[in-house]
């Protein structure tokens, strides 16, 4: 949770930058990638690891773990449903990363950094009630 929640704070930092000087920055657009890449491959291998730990079985992909969270009631259906596209945009910056454009990049951190946050409270929360 610690490179999600490290990734979060560096992300909604470069949120802050105005569009015009993100899309003229390759540093930050570097960085943006980097941060969520990261922070979308540790949110997926602690689901997986969450979703293994439960006796739910393996996940065979990364949109597989979201909605075994959801069926084990560690997310809510609602937020599982919304996340579950992350999968799909993990793949694209580690496979398809020539075709990540830098508005995409941009909107991202305008409207979907909310989601890791969300997630990590979800997990917290979990985990505080399992004990």
């Amino acid at each position: 949770m610690g490179i999600i929640r490290s990734s979060f704070n560096r992300l909604k930092k470069l949120a802050q930058v105005p569009k015009e000087e993100f899309q003229k920055n390759e540093d930050a657009q570097d960085i943006a990638e980097n941060r969520l890449r990261k922070a979308l491959e540790a949110l997926f291998d602690l689901g997986r690891h969450l979703v293994v730990k439960s006796g739910s079985g393996i996940p065979h992909d990364y949109r597989s773990v979201i909605t075994m969270l959801k069926e084990k009631e560690i997310l809510p259906a609602d937020f599982a449903d919304q996340i579950a596209g992350m999968a799909g945009y993990r793949n694209r910056l580690v496979h398809e990363y020539n075709k990540v454009t830098v508005q995409e990049l941009h909107e991202i951190l305008q409207t979907r950094l909310e989601d890791l946050e969300l997630f990590c409270q979800y997990i917290t929360k979990h985990l505080v009630n399992k004990k």
